[in-house]
């Protein structure tokens, strides 16, 4: 198939440079995207049917065979040989039951060692003689070794999972989801099907998958293309509101609080519009020999219309030239005279109009309008009251107020303020698909500005409440959906794990009545004897070292996690005992498999075996215990196969 576009030879098929430039672009994509992967099967999966899909039963069709894989593949003559995973015809591959076989008689498995085929397991739907058993080779694939980024699940994904896999575009999902049960990759998995049954729609409006940092991005970031999809954006929430402006500076929490707060919303509206003015003089336009007189009411009457049209400040701050030019044209044609468009066009552009419009309604630079919002006590009680106290203004104000726009130290959620005026000046541009992962995490305004990016098209959240561990996560899915615009959302809860070990959720589940109270916790499927160890140390930097010796005699990769003032000191003992490690986002490979985490940058991330550092120290390392219990649940559950604690100071008393 790779050849056969490589072959293609487009001289005589083009009209133009700039045609043939797009269509070699198509095949370029189309050949990067049909790339062999020596590790990963073509297909992994046969389904027999008892009929041929889509005939009629009652005639007696007879059955057909389909073999199901990551991709669509045909031979020379375009017949099929492999189905897409996404089709149609592949569902009842994950659907399928002995208690509804789906018209499907036969399922079978196939295992692979480095893409080579080694085994094949089958199960019989319609044959009651046979038992229901837990698939081996499903199994074995879900435990397999991580190394390198995160990969596909489309051999192994659950019944539970493909249905969220394959809900419609209009509709928007939030999927509420513990660690281990496959809420990431169930996400980036339903953007792979919405482009299968949406290509060309998606093409045209595009698509995002927003993660919490760049090392969980750069993690994810081959599930996508070793399914076929190039053309899918990734970027965090940062990345998305910092444009044009450079981020240096931090607020402490409470600042931070307030600035997330959807009631900031608010103020800036209060803010931008609070630049229109009533006009107090008449407008005179002179044309030739003649002068044509717009009084001030009915520019006060202009005016004030343009403000209640539920537009965008700049819209109408364009559209007000022109109603102007509308009026005299109707003095005009009053006057018998026969202006047309060209004549409105000139008169809108008139100097007396211009400068009009400039003291009627200014521009606003939107990171100007927020820098006085924050340095100017007085601009700020204007607009903030009745919507913030006092004392939160005063939290929100800059200590040494900026000069200019470039020399302030904006901070992340200044950027975010920034972002939000910028949609009030001019609408901001609306994706098909948004993808938003980790997002228990995001403030409310945080919420509005990845809102925006999808008011027209449709958004998969993913999250866990357990793990929000930003002094601004949401308390609950229906608080954060409305922020976000999308309050209709279905939310879906994925309960069935299938990574972490039973008895490693169970021991970090023990956080869950202190963190999130009322949250389901996670029924592991794996259950895996030896898999949790918990040490108590007087020589804590040398035992976490010999931990980290003991864990890489295992195969797959291991993930140190510390406190994060912690990690200097790790890291030069990690040295000292000759121990190569990677930080987050660098790819393991064989020979370096072993990475120093900050439990800052562990959520989202996984490793077949975790060395967690001292919990205590970690849960302190927070500005508050919940932060802190809610960062050590999330880094207890980082591990695929095997956990060790490390503690020198008492656990927490949830975990003893």
């Amino acid at each position: 198939m790779r050849e056969d576009v490589e072959s293609l030879d487009i001289k005589d098929v083009t009209a133009n440079w700039v045609n043939a430039a797009v269509l070699q672009r198509q095949i370029d994509d189309r050949i990067k995207a049909l790339a062999d992967l020596s590790h990963t099967p073509l297909f992994f999966g046969r389904l027999d049917y008892l009929h041929a899909p889509g005939a009629d039963l009652a005639e007696g069709a007879e059955g057909e065979r389909f073999y199901i894989g990551r991709r669509h593949v045909h031979d020379a003559d375009g017949d099929p040989m492999v189905i897409d995973w996404r089709a149609p015809v592949s569902q009842p591959f994950y659907r399928a039951s002995k208690k509804d076989p789906l018209d499907v008689g036969l399922r079978r498995r196939f295992g692979y060692t480095g893409g080579e085929l080694t085994a094949y397991e089958d199960e019989h739907l319609t044959d009651p003689t046979e038992s229901t058993h837990t698939s081996r080779l499903l199994q074995a694939e879900i435990e397999r070794p991580r190394v390198g980024p995160m990969r596909d699940i489309v051999a192994t994904i659950q019944p539970e999972q493909d249905e969220i896999v394959r809900s419609g575009l209009s509709g928007s999902v939030c999927v509420q989801g513990g660690p281990g049960t496959g809420k990431t990759a169930v996400g980036l998995h339903r953007v792979a099907y919405l482009l299968y049954a949406h290509r060309d729609r998606l093409a045209r409006t595009g698509t995002l998958v927003i993660g919490p940092n760049k090392s969980f991005l750069h993690y994810i970031e081959q599930v996508l293309p070793a399914l076929g999809e190039l053309e899918v954006k990734q970027a965090t929430v940062d990345d998305l509101v910092t444009s044009g402006i450079e981020v240096r500076g931090t607020d402490p929490a409470e600042s931070a609080v307030v600035k997330g707060d959807a009631r900031m919303a608010e103020v800036l509206r209060r803010a931008v519009w609070s630049h229109v003015t009533t006009p107090t003089e008449p407008l005179v336009v002179v044309r030739g020999s003649r002068r044509w007189r717009v009084p001030a009411y009915e520019l006060a009457e202009i005016v004030e219309e343009l403000r209640t049209r539920d537009i965008r400040y700049g819209a109408a701050r364009e559209a007000l030239p022109q109603r102007i030019a509308h009026t005299v044209l109707v003095r005009m044609e009053q006057a018998g005279e026969a202006p047309d468009d060209r004549v409105q066009d000139a008169v809108a552009r008139n100097t007396a109009v211009k400068a009009a419009v400039k003291t009627i309604w200014p521009p606003v630079d939107p990171a100007k309008l927020v820098l006085r919002l924050l340095n100017d006590p007085d601009f700020l009680a204007t607009h903030a009251e009745g919507v913030l106290t006092a004392d939160e203004q005063k939290t929100i104000l800059t200590a040494k107020p900026a000069r200019s726009v470039k020399s302030a130290k904006w901070s992340a959620a200044d950027a975010v303020l920034i972002d939000e005026t910028n949609d009030l000046v001019a609408r901001t541009h609306s994706l098909g698909h948004v993808v938003l992962d980790e997002a228990q995490d995001l403030s409310p305004m945080q919420y509005r500005a990845v809102g925006r990016r999808c008011t027209t098209g449709s958004a998969t959240v993913l999250g866990d409440l357990a793990q929000g561990t930003t002094p601004w996560a949401t308390a609950s899915w229906a608080e954060a959906l409305r922020h976000l615009g999308k309050a209709e959302a279905v939310v879906e809860e994925l309960t069935a794990g299938f990574r972490v070990p039973r008895e490693v959720i169970a021991y970090a589940s023990k956080l869950l009545p202190s963190i999130s109270p009322g949250l389901t916790p996670v029924e592991s499927v794996r259950e895996t004897p030896g898999s949790l160890n918990v040490r108590e140390s007087s020589a804590p930097d040398a035992d976490v070292v010999a931990a980290c010796v003991e864990s890489l005699a295992h195969e797959g990769s291991i993930g140190l996690i510390a406190a994060d003032p912690r990690i200097p000191v790790l890291a030069a003992a990690l040295e000292a005992a000759g121990l190569p490690y990677l930080a987050p986002g660098e790819e393991t490979t064989a020979e370096s498999r072993l990475t120093l985490v900050p439990a800052s940058l562990a959520k989202g991330l996984e490793y077949d075996y975790v060395v967690l550092d001292d919990p205590a120290t970690l849960v302190a390392a927070e500005p508050d215990e919940r932060t802190g219990l809610r960062r050590l649940y999330v880094a207890l559950t980082r591990a695929v196969s095997g956990l060790t604690v490390i503690h020198a100071t008492p656990l927490p008393p949830q975990l003893t």
